[in-house]
């Protein structure tokens, strides 16, 4: 819980003025991290900045710099706190292909819908405790299918790769809208390949690939020539 010293000044809609200025040394990571994920959540990720985010803390921003690299550090944490509730699945780890489904699923919409994860995720390889976590877990489901372990950690590879890459394209067009001029209605058509429905019929072919790939029998090893 973050501690008490401060008022959130965005959460109480009484934005902190310099008259109202933290004492020093009352401000903490924990503090600084529990305010962005505020605005973050509410979607002020687009305004947020180092500067507005000390605001509303009742610091000068140079005191987020003690406990802050800069703002790809604090967004790191803000969303790896939002993604610890946000990825597991409800379907039973058994029911292999439906658990994977759901929990890919889980991630696309997670991304389209806080720009601060997509914009995490793009940037580089996320191994933030609940990303380390959730790719375990969608490891320990890909190896009772049987894979190996390389096997698993491939097709892991496949599935998150295409979640991302499908919720960028997803969010990057979610304001689109189709041009009138468009006479057959082929852009109208096509933009629905970036939805809900058709991201699921992908994983369904990403699936049935692992599935077969998973249960071949390794081919017998040939004998020495006579």
């Amino acid at each position: 819980m973050p501690e008490q010293g401060h008022a959130v000044g965005q959460a109480q809609g009484n934005p902190a003025t310099p008259t109202q200025r933290a004492r020093w040394g009352t401000i903490s990571r924990r503090d600084i991290v529990q305010a962005a994920v505020e605005i973050i959540s509410a979607g002020g990720y687009e305004e947020m900045t180092i500067r507005s985010l000390a605001a509303e803390l009742g610091v000068a921003p140079m005191s987020l710099y003690r406990h802050i690299r800069d703002k790809d550090d604090l967004l790191d944490e803000v969303v790896d706190r939002l993604l610890a509730p946000a990825w597991r699945p409800s379907a039973a780890e058994d029911d292999w292909q439906e658990w994977l489904i759901e929990a890919a699923a889980k991630l696309r919409h997670f991304l389209v819908s806080q720009p601060a994860a997509l914009h995490v995720y793009l940037s580089h390889p996320v191994v933030s405790p609940a990303a380390i976590e959730r790719m375990n877990a969608m490891l320990g489901v890909l190896r009772r299918t049987g894979a190996d372990e390389t096997a698993a950690r491939r097709a892991y590879g496949a599935l998150h790769t295409y979640t991302i890459g499908f919720a960028a394209l997803e969010a990057s067009r979610a304001r689109w809208a189709p041009d009138s001029g468009d006479v057959s209605g082929l852009a109208e058509q096509l933009a629905t390949y970036t939805g809900a429905e058709q991201f699921v019929d992908g994983l369904r072919y990403l699936l049935d690939g692992i599935g077969m790939h998973a249960t071949q029998e390794p081919e017998p090893a040939s004998g020495p020539e006579r």
